[in-house]
Parts: structure tokens; sequence; C-alpha cells
């Protein structure tokens, strides 16, 4: 079970968004590479990079800055947010991102996507962010109309690595996991799957790493605002998940 740390990047900025809404916006740290190094330094195994500028259609703004994280670590790194084109997929591989998440993509052109994740196995993951039970997808502003089910008759027997399940009405929120929602998506796939939205504290962190003892799939957890308020800390979270002990 990974502890994965995220860095949400806006205008060149290590920032977190409340339900990823841009008028909620808190920045955090203003380099991104630094807040990259520090996670690698700390023991995390992979690191979370959302452009926030690209899922809102504005692609080039961080790509100077992602480069630059990819060139000064040797952190795995998973990367979202606006990959619409094969193109975009390819000139990341290229750089060296070890995982790519599609979301809009995965939901409005299957064919494409099925077709980049044979290209790229077990690099792509299909992105899931769920509000009131719609999968949304454009940064999360459009509902599509795609549901669940669905999405997972396209690619439960692909090549996809897996799937990043996120409750967009907790994200940035701290009000804890959606245990229900998380429960229900792993019943229904054997791919990975990576959660995130809502992450609070050591007790969130306690419950996930006891259903992910039983359920292998459960591949880890994204966290986001809970590091970043200092509800959380990493080498304390590590050792948590390393835990193969049930708490009761």
């Amino acid at each position: 079970m990974k502890f994965i740390p995220a860095i949400d990047l806006k205008d060149n900025n290590c920032v977190r968004l409340i339900q990823g809404k841009e008028e909620n916006l808190t920045v955090f740290n203003k380099n991104p590479v630094e807040q990259a190094k520090f996670f690698e330094n700390n023991g995390c195994e992979r690191i979370h990079i959302v452009d926030l500028d690209g899922a809102f259609g504005r692609p080039e703004i961080n790509k100077k800055t992602i480069v630059d994280i990819r060139k000064n670590t040797n952190i795995r790194i998973e990367l979202g947010g606006g990959l619409k084109k094969i193109n975009d997929i390819s000139f990341w591989i290229n750089q060296g991102i070890d995982f790519l998440i599609i979301g809009s993509l995965a939901v409005k052109d299957k064919d494409l996507a099925l077709h980049i994740s044979k290209k790229y196995k077990n690099k792509i993951y299909v992105s899931l962010d769920i509000l009131g039970g719609s999968v949304m997808v454009k940064g999360w502003l459009e509902k599509s109309k795609t549901s669940l089910e669905n999405i997972f008759k396209i690619y439960n027997n692909s090549s996809v690595k897996g799937f990043i399940l996120t409750d967009v009405s907790r994200d940035g929120t701290l009000n804890g996991l959606n245990i229900p929602l998380i429960k229900t998506v792993v019943s229904k796939t054997n791919k990975n799957i990576i959660v995130g939205g809502g992450l609070s504290n050591y007790s969130d962190l306690e419950i996930i790493k006891n259903y992910s003892i039983d359920n292998s799939n459960l591949e880890g957890i994204i966290a986001g605002k809970s590091f970043y308020s200092g509800n959380i800390e990493i080498r304390k979270a590590l050792n948590l998940l390393k835990s193969k002990n049930k708490k009761i």
C-alpha cells in the first residue's frame, strides 16, 4: 500500500484546490522541484502530479516545471491533467514520466484510449472522478454520460495499469475518505486502484490500510491537503502503511 503525496501545479506553483475549483486555491510552495525532492528524500516511492492548467485547457504553462521535476529526482511519477492526445502521452513517456493518467480521453474516445494503453502497457491509469454518482470530465467541470459500470466493461480487460479514484466532493476538504465508494470500486475490478479525495488523518490511513490487507488490488492512497496542512507526517504515514497487522 503506497503513500503517494500530491503536487498540484498551477502557474508553476504547488497549490491545493477545494473540490477542484480554481477560485478555492491556496499556494503551498512556489518551488515544486524542491517539493518533489522533499518527498523523495523522505522515503516516498511515488508522487502524484496534476497539471491543473492542463486540465483547464492550458497545457503549456507547467510543462517546463514538470520536466524539471523529472530531471532533478529519481522518484516515480504519475502525471495527469489534460492529456487528450497520443502525442501528449508519447511526449511524457519520452521525458521519463513513469505513469500517465487519462480522464476525459478515456470517457470520450475509448478506441484511442485502448490503443494508447496497448502501446504503453501498464503505463496508463484511467481516472475515475466521481461527483454525486456521476463520472466527471474536463477538469471536473462536466458530468459525463458514461457510468462507472461501463468504464469497467471497457477497461477491465485492457492493458491499463489501473484506476485512480477520486471523490470530487471530498477533495481538499479533509472530510475523510468515502469508504463505501472505495469498496464498491475495488469490488468491480481486478486492476490496481489508487484512491484520493478527503484523506484527513492517521485514522483514515489505518482504515484504508486494513481494507488493503484483504484487497491486494488497492495499490495506494493520495495525500494532498492532509500533508500540506500538517495533519499527516510522511514518515509516520509510511511506517503505518508498511505494517501488515490490522489495528482494530
